[in-house]
């Protein structure tokens, strides 16, 4: 199982971006992206869990949206109206924790090497 992120960059606050995590292997049942800031823990984002139930952190609420294509075998998190508190290294995952865990990285037992966003103000 590989997970490969793609996407980041730089852009200014108000912007958007569409990261893309290519996938290779098995599927799972949840599929997330998570992000860590300079200085802090790594933190969940958003996942699709069970190809249907979709969960959010409150703090991207009605900016982010997760999706996946099961044909192409692709996460997809994009992010609109970008704040310079999104700044972060985003991670994608995958794996099969129980509902309870699904926000916690222990859950996910497969990682991609994360994509950098920088949002200046």
């Amino acid at each position: 199982v590989q997970l490969q992120a793609s996407g980041g960059g730089l852009v200014q606050a108000g912007d958007s971006l569409r990261l893309t995590c290519a996938a290779s292997g098995r599927t799972f049942r949840s599929y997330g992206w998570f992000r860590q800031a300079p200085g802090k823990e790594r933190e969940f984002v958003a996942a699709i869990f069970d190809r249907t139930r979709i969960y959010y952190t409150d703090s991207v609420k009605g900016r982010f949206t997760i999706s996946r294509d099961r044909v192409k075998n692709a996460l997809y998190l994009d992010m609109n109206s970008l704040k310079p508190e999104d700044t972060a290294v985003y991670y994608c995952a995958a794996g099969d924790p129980i509902l309870s865990s699904l926000r916690a990285s222990e859950g996910y037992r497969f990682w991609g090497q994360g994509t950098l966003v920088t949002v200046s103000s």
